[in-house]
């Protein structure tokens, strides 16, 4: 059975820091793309970032863009989402998620397979 776990998100001043962290069982991570997506009240959900199979892209939206860094850890399992200089509008639930099929990151929430159940960021002084 896969699960993937976020954990990591809580509550943050603006210009502070969290790291986000995906950890799968039943699947391993290194073998697919993986993607952090933020879902907001009254939005869909939007890809923040991407780590692809076989590691040659990484994808980050641009409203992170100069402020994220993904990265994985093989021996745990785990991908991480680091976020910095993090602003109000960071608020929201970060979902990681699998996707199985292609090799190169996919932008839509709908190539992914699975999903974890989010972790909330609340970014607010």
């Amino acid at each position: 059975q896969v699960q993937l776990v976020e954990s990591g998100g809580g509550l943050a001043q603006p210009g502070g820091s969290l790291r986000l962290s995906c950890t799968a069982s039943g699947l391993l991570l290194d073998h697919y793309s993986i993607g952090w997506f933020l879902q907001t009240p009254g939005k869909g959900r939007e890809v923040v970032s991407c780590i692809s199979k076989i590691d040659r892209e990484e994808y980050y939206a641009n409203f992170v863009k100069g402020r994220a860094t993904i990265s994985r850890d093989v021996p745990s399992n785990t991908v991480f989402l680091q976020l910095n200089n993090l602003r109000p509008e960071d608020t929201g639930v970060y979902y990681c998620a699998a996707d199985v099929d292609h090799t190169w990151c996919q932008r839509s929430s709908d190539d992914y397979d699975f999903w974890g159940q989010g972790t909330q960021v609340t970014v607010s002084s």
